[in-house]
């Protein structure tokens, strides 16, 4: 639709390109969690998901290989192969809708018109950073539960907080649902069993962000003590999550288990255990203000700055900057978890993150011409587009002002990336971040 067709007192507004300019200023305020991904485009025509595959690396060779076995065609050498690992972006459409009267807001049209487009880009701009942080927190809370309901006597299914991390299980690198046939090793309490089934409740009620309720079903009979009310319960390939004083569970948490320097070096260590790479030379840190003023009354982070100067950046603006290996990136979209068990106490959870830890993936059709053809007023900027509709109603009055967003954000795995080929690498399936969980 072209511009002409808006009413006279709106197309010098729409001319001078002031609505995209203030709609783009809106959208470069993010909260920080949609900075960690990389973006990728998603081709037209390949449908509403796409399976991406990502090549391991093989051991290394540190046997020499012996001279009476170096015969025939062979050379005495036997064939290997690198492995694989999937992961999937799924496609969803997300959009929101504004009208504006022309009659009743006619004193002020030029402005609640700008202000509309200002208030649609803050919305779609937090709206895409929640679905960033709900797609990098979800696989990192995987794998880390505590039975919420005690065994009365040995039984093979367990009453848990949250079954994520425990439904599926990587095959040669594909996810498989955990079964009989692919059974997952976990630790409940002090010993190891082995989870066959995960069963999520009719009624969720978990505790964790976005957490799902459920059973889990194991092999063979778990033990009183091993499934006493509160234990701990850890895949093999859990997520790390790191925990002051070295609490289990986010239950176990106490009202001293504040942030600590050490946490953060500890997170960082372990994203170089498992090779993670750098964000522009350091690893970013995503946490809520009431985190970051938790390390200047750390004792550790005191000693590391006493005796700084009053231009020092991180005194000069009451935040921390880049050091310990990390940049501090400070969000109001951080989880905020009430204490399962603790009245008028808080979690809260940093989370440290490498390249590559989230994917996002833009649809690339958005701004097709079949799709905004060349006269509409549709503006795609960082990916989301803006659309001003002109008034259609009877007494041409109403005009919409909308935006949209077609992709999908995802976390990839590294599967492949075990102590065989890194010796310092860690078990877990998901290695591009580290949480921490503190009381704040």
């Amino acid at each position: 639709m072209s511009i002409q067709n808006f009413p006279i007192a709106l197309q010098p507004i729409i001319q001078q390109g002031f609505l995209e300019r203030e709609f783009e200023t809106a959208l470069k305020s993010r909260l920080g969690y949609r900075l960690i991904a990389d973006r990728e485009e998603f081709a037209v025509g390949i449908g509403e998901t796409l399976t991406k595959t990502r090549a391991g690396l093989k051991p290394s060779v540190t046997t020499p290989l012996a001279a009476a076995s170096n015969t025939n065609l062979d050379n005495g050498l036997t064939a290997t192969n690198w492995g694989v690992e999937q992961y999937t972006i799924s496609l969803n459409f997300y959009a929101a809708t504004q009208d504006l009267n022309m009659v009743t807001s006619r004193v002020g049209i030029a402005n609640q018109f700008l202000q509309n487009a200002a208030t649609n880009g803050e919305q779609a701009a937090r709206s895409l950073d929640e679905l960033a942080r709900n797609a990098l927190f979800g696989p990192y809370f995987g794998g880390n539960t505590r039975v919420t309901l005690a065994l009365a006597a040995p039984g093979t299914n367990i009453q848990v907080d949250d079954i994520r991390g425990f439904q599926t299980v990587f095959i040669n690198g594909v996810q498989q649902a955990v079964s009989s046939a692919y059974p997952l090793a976990a630790t409940v309490g002090g010993d190891l069993y082995s989870v066959i089934g995960a069963l999520a409740d009719a009624v969720n009620v978990s505790t964790a962000p976005n957490g799902v309720s459920g059973q889990l079903v194991f092999a063979g009979n778990v033990s009183g003590a091993d499934g006493a009310l509160g234990s701990a319960v850890q895949a093999a390939t859990a997520s790390s999550i790191i925990r002051p004083a070295s609490r289990n569970t986010t239950a176990a948490l106490q009202a001293t288990d504040t942030l600590t320097m050490g946490s953060l070096l500890d997170a960082v260590a372990l994203l170089r255990r498992n090779a993670v790479p750098l964000v522009d030379g350091v690893y970013n840190c995503y946490l809520d203000p009431v985190s970051a003023r938790q390390l200047f009354a750390d004792a550790d982070f005191k000693q590391l700055f006493q005796g700084a100067t009053s231009s020092n950046p991180v005194f000069r603006q009451g935040m921390v900057s880049d050091f310990l290996g990390l940049r501090f990136i400070t969000t109001t979209e951080a989880y905020v978890q009430v204490h399962p068990s603790i009245q008028n106490l808080y979690v809260r959870r940093p989370i440290v993150c490498g390249q590559g830890a989230l994917i996002e993936g833009d649809f690339a059709g958005m701004a097709a011409d079949d799709v905004a053809p060349k006269d509409s007023l549709v503006n795609v900027i960082d990916n989301v587009a803006m659309v001003t509709r002109e008034p259609i109603d009877r007494l041409q009055q109403i005009i919409a002002q909308s935006w949209y967003w077609i992709g999908g954000f995802c976390a990839p795995s590294d599967t492949t990336t075990t102590p065989d080929i890194v010796p310092t690498a860690t078990n877990a399936s998901f290695k591009r971040a580290v949480m921490i969980e503190h009381i704040g």
